[in-house]
């Protein structure tokens, strides 16, 4: 059989149990296929804080995380080489699409997982990856990354096993359908779409042995507990024209709207894990790995199909299984009745996009149709039945002014979340905000370290970098004072810069 390597390239230093890796491994493992993981996360040499910089700018509470962790000082390329020649693995693989897609930084895992696997091209392995930029323009990224061998577009579980059969009988892989490769010729050769994955239960239970114990580590609310990201569906109804889902969508063929930004033939698109197949991996991963938290990273939870939720809702009444889980959903699907329903799943927390205050802005470039009375009701709801909210905020889109973001602070402070986050706007390759941020200037045709909580790469003239830059250190700070000392603030700030950025020219002058 055949032995595959994944690697996981996350920078943030912190614990993520991407979906995608237990959700390859459980499938390949049940096949008979050998497989480890290389997990980058907690080496010195290749992280950063970014627990402490969402600390330090208030989106998070201090929760003493780092006492936990142990991290490794030696040289990542040289410890990926070794675990390679141990290993010897026939297929390296480092970035896949799941519900996981909407943030914590894994749109760049298939930059930086090139960055480490591209040290094993004269191990013979074959080096294979996929993702959202795989999907979006396979072209683009032989041509940006060109030691890769082949990429899988779209829902990649199948694709590899096949690949894995194919390099395991000694097979050729062009009949395999979603991938692209270069011939002889080096021309980029691209098969039909595979079907899109119709049945989740399809995938084995997703395997989580094969993370180390201290991924599971999870910073929540000022305390630190087991926890671990999770998929009870895939896809999303809507097709707002930032989100990364629309490159998804178009690839399968779902590129058909409704006025109110729904996709057509949205039930053929938005599926979902059986209730029961649901509460065995619950179970299974609160007496395994201690976890107490689900971080739920459907795209849209209230839209899971209403039989789904409730059966599982009845499956955990009887089951009396000590988790709770963290959810995204829109406001829309906030009501009464859903609150209810909430409370049955044990779901602790909510977080929703709120993205920016104006309403036409959201609806008329954006393509997001939630109107701030439904917003304010649903923070109102959650609020009143004691579950957590998170407001989810974005800076730097394409066409926005500082007056935007001022306007997106005062509604904060009428929601009143229990927690603010804000991210800088990532021009996400093959939406169309990407590209009309590349029409105005704003960013290039492909940006390379794109990160929403760590940087901006943004050349808008409207918002220059170093005023976003301040929002987000701020903006936690403005939405709990407002904005009546904001020249002061801003006054403080850039001084602040631009003392540490002498203190660091001295240094750099000094060596």
């Amino acid at each position: 059989m055949a032995k595959v390597l994944l690697i996981n390239p996350n920078k943030w230093g912190r614990g993520i149990t991407a979906i995608w890796i237990p959700a390859h491994a459980a499938l390949l493992r049940s096949q008979g296929h050998e497989v480890e993981l290389f997990d980058a996360t907690f080496f010195t040499q290749w992280t950063v804080d970014e627990i402490g910089y969402n600390t330090e700018n208030g989106q998070y509470k201090p929760a003493g995380y780092k006492d936990y962790i142990k991290y490794n000082d030696k040289p990542i390329f040289e410890e990926l080489k070794a675990k390679a020649g141990e290993f010897k693995p026939d297929i390296v693989f480092w970035s896949a699409i799941s519900s996981h897609i909407h943030g914590e930084g894994e749109y760049v895992n298939i930059q930086y997982g090139y960055e480490l696997a591209e040290k094993l091209q004269d191990t013979g392995a074959l080096l294979v990856t996929g993702g959202l930029q795989a999907t979006a323009s396979p072209h683009d990224v032989f041509k940006r990354m060109p030691n890769i061998d082949v990429l899988i577009r779209g829902e990649s579980e199948f694709g590899l096993l096949d690949i894995a059969n194919a390099v395991d009988q000694k097979s050729e892989i062009k009949h395999i359908r979603g991938l692209a490769f270069k011939n002889d010729d080096a021309e980029v050769k691209t098969t039909p779409p595979q079907p899109i994955l119709q049945n989740l239960d399809d995938i084995p239970a997703y395997d989580y042995s094969i993370f180390e114990p201290q991924v599971f580590f999870r910073a929540y609310n000022g305390e630190v507990l087991n926890a671990a990201d999770y998929e009870l569906s895939r896809g999303c109804i809507y097709a707002c024209e930032y989100c990364v889902e629309t490159v998804i969508q178009e690839y399968y063929g779902f590129n058909e709207t409704t006025r109110s930004g729904a996709i057509r033939r949205a039930p053929d698109y938005l599926r979902s894990k059986s209730p029961e197949r649901i509460l065995e991996e619950m179970r299974r991963l609160r007496e395994e790995f201690g976890v107490r938290l689900l971080r739920c990273q459907d795209t849209n939870f209230l839209t899971i199909k209403k039989d789904t939720l409730n059966g599982l809702a009845d499956l955990m009444d009887k089951a009396d299984l000590d988790v709770m889980l963290y959810i995204e959903t829109r406001p829309e699907g906030v009501t009464d009745s859903s609150i209810e329903l909430l409370k049955r799943l044990k779901v602790d927390g909510v977080g929703m996009g709120v993205e920016l205050a104006t309403q036409d802005f959201r609806e008329d470039k954006l393509r997001r149709f939630a109107s701030q009375e439904k917003i304010i009701r649903a923070f109102k709801l959650l609020g009143e039945a004691g579950i957590k909210r998170t407001s989810y905020n974005i800076i730097g889109l394409p066409e926005q002014d500082e007056e935007s973001i001022q306007a997106t602070i005062e509604f904060n402070r009428l929601i009143a979340p229990d927690n603010t986050t804000v991210a800088f706007y990532s021009p996400y390759q093959g939406t169309a905000q990407q590209q009309k941020g590349n029409e105005l200037g704003y960013f290039d045709e492909y940006e390379f370290h794109v990160d929403g909580q760590l940087r901006t790469v943004s050349r808008d003239t409207l918002v220059d970098a170093e005023t976003l830059c301040f929002y987000k250190a701020r903006f936690a700070r403005l939405v709990r004072e407002g904005l009546s000392n904001l020249d002061q603030l801003k006054e403080e700030y850039f001084a602040e810069q631009a003392k540490q950025q002498a203190q660091q020219g001295l240094a750099q002058a000094a060596v």
